[in-house]
């Protein structure tokens, strides 16, 4: 059964601003394909729109799981390899230190040699001497492979194939990522598995979910059904709980649920929206043990003198995306940063060992729409249907800008001033900080994002040094917390996981280096030459091409191009 485009936005769209999971958005997607369009009123696809969706075939009616490996994508895991002449930035906030060799047995790095002094010829013939695979990395940069702690991985609407998210995150260092969640609790957990084993081009999985995802017994009701459901989950390969505070996700349940995921070893992350944020805040929330705060939402609120709620407009409507994401800004005028109950509030979600993950990337189109809809990477690695998906419509959540004013972007401005200083006082009082992209809405690219998440934390205030443990020892020390267990991976050192990411420029100078498309400068021949980009990206020992990765995901692009009886990358207009 088909339904047009913007029938399959509302499904994609309303589930995730209504906090459903995945598979609840899958659900809804199916039940909207059995009833015929006329039969649903509002919800026709924005005309602006039209002539694009006439065009392309019709949207898949769940996600596709990757393909298995192929025996040309990756090599290793080896008995024996061997990175050679690198410098290594180990993840913890230690300087860079090299040259030196990392070895490699199978998927676990078991030595780093110092393999010279800088500036002085290497010693030759230099054990190991019987590697079955070796990488020469004089010159480069090593660094643990990035974590992504915020991931989603697409949708049939926008990007209905995973491997098309997978290999973007691979190309720029991703090798471990926190579904909230990835996909549908059956497709999740399979492909976590899937890729535990080897057996798809893929970063390690977490799935966390949505109360209620996966099991048969309905929606959650009351704080025993949510206890149910979080050992159901538990016992069904689900690693923790995403919160939205929305809908049956009330103040009881949700702390019923954060409580029982405590009992059992499961991790919890929280997108506190507007209508629950009355209720529960992001202070709240910590006092009861949340693990996580994503994006922004609740930390102002708790910061709020005189009241708790946010003066919204009498016009205000949560429904209406422009209203909601315009007025979320405003708030700014109400939170005085520097304060004594500023650092008060900071150092009582320290007590309580609550996470920020700011996910500054993913609105930053808010502040400077234009950077973000012309960004360079979008013509060769973002899908048409992706594309549309971004593009201003009524009826898919997070394309809100309807009429996008200056004034809109001024106040985003102003937001993100305060709400950097924020993250940036956290993690300088002790506070743990790390790294997500929450890409594929609002302009935002699987890769990219989180590339321009680094950059976005420089700005706020960390050094180099701090960003990169946010992305790597950070991230693991936070996915590993609620086991009760220690991270294996997360940091270069002998014992842990061969999850790295193999770079030809210094990362620390130059953050923009890392994005796939590379970075552009003047050579000395007075020459603009382009330069970057991640050389190897290398998940549980297995070595990855970063650029052959890109190439298939261009190939993907422009076989969705052809499809749709659209014009190649570059083509001249008319052409």
């Amino acid at each position: 059964m088909q339904t047009t485009g913007g029938i399959r936005a509302v499904a994609d769209g309303l589930g995730r601003g209504l906090g459903w999971g995945l598979g609840a958005v899958c659900a809804a997607a199916l039940m909207l394909a059995a009833t015929p369009a006329g039969a649903i009123s509002g919800h026709a696809q924005a005309p602006a729109q039209a002539p694009a969706q006439a065009s392309a075939p019709a949207a898949r009616a769940t996600l596709n799981p990757a393909p298995a490996r192929r025996a040309d994508e990756g090599f290793g895991p080896y008995p024996l390899m061997v990175i050679r002449g690198a410098t290594l930035i180990d993840g913890t906030g230690a300087p860079p230190m090299g040259p030196v060799d990392i070895v490699i047995q199978n998927d676990k790095i078991t030595d780093i040699i110092q393999s010279g002094w800088p500036g002085m010829p290497e010693r030759q013939n230099r054990p190991p001497l019987n590697a079955a695979h070796e990488i020469d990395a004089h010159g480069m940069y090593v660094m643990p492979g990035f974590v992504d702690m915020h991931a989603h991985g697409g949708s049939p609407q926008k990007a209905p194939d995973l491997e098309y998210v997978y290999k973007l995150w691979l190309a720029h260092g991703v090798t471990t990522v926190r579904g909230v969640s990835l996909a549908s609790q059956d497709i999740a957990v399979s492909e976590k598995a899937r890729s535990a084993r080897g057996e798809i081009v893929a970063p390690r999985i977490y799935n966390y979910q949505t109360i209620g995802s996966g099991w048969s017994r309905g929606r959650i009701r009351n704080p025993e059904m949510a206890r149910e459901w979080v050992r159901w989950g538990k016992a069904n390969g689900i690693d923790g709980i995403k919160f939205f505070l929305r809908g049956d996700e009330t103040p009881e349940v949700v702390l019923a649920a954060i409580d029982e995921a405590k009992k059992n070893g499961m991790g919890t992350v929280a997108h506190i929206a507007q209508p629950g944020v009355a209720q529960l805040n992001a202070r709240d929330l910590a006092q009861a043990g949340l693990g996580t705060v994503t994006h922004f939402y609740g930390h102002f609120e708790a910061l709020l003198g005189g009241r708790r709620i946010q003066n919204y407009p009498t016009d205000y409507n949560f429904y209406d995306e422009q209203k909601r994401f315009g007025e979320a800004a405003e708030i700014w005028k109400e939170v005085e940063p520097g304060t004594p109950e500023w650092f008060e509030y900071l150092e009582e979600q320290k007590k309580t060992g609550v996470v920020f993950d700011p996910t500054m990337t993913i609105y930053a189109a808010s502040r400077d729409l234009m950077r973000a809809r012309n960004a360079p990477w979008h013509e060769l690695y973002t899908l048409p249907s992706l594309a549309d998906y971004f593009q201003s419509t009524r009826d898919n959540h997070g394309s809100y800008f309807f009429d996008w004013t200056t004034s809109n972007e001024v106040a985003w401005r102003h937001f993100y001033e305060r709400f950097m200083r924020l993250v940036n006082d956290y993690k300088n009082i002790g506070g743990r900080v790390t790294v997500g992209s929450d890409s594929g809405f609002i302009w935002k690219l699987y890769g990219f994002g989180y590339i321009e998440e680094l950059e976005l934390l420089q700005e706020a205030g960390f050094n180099p040094l701090e960003i990169v443990r946010a992305a790597t020892m950070d991230g693991a020390t936070t996915l590993a917390e609620s086991t009760g267990q220690a991270p294996t991976f997360g940091v270069v050192r002998p014992g842990m996981s061969a999850d790295l990411v193999i770079t030809s420029e210094n990362p620390l100078a130059n953050f923009k280096t890392l994005y796939g498309t590379g970075h552009e400068r003047l050579s000395p021949e007075n020459r603009i030459e382009t330069v970057g980009g991640v050389r190897w990206t290398v998940t549980r020992g297995v070595a990855y091409d970063a650029p052959a990765l890109l190439a298939d995901v261009r190939a993907m692009v422009e076989r969705q191009r052809r499809e749709r009886g659209e014009a190649p990358a570059g083509a001249a207009p008319g052409r």
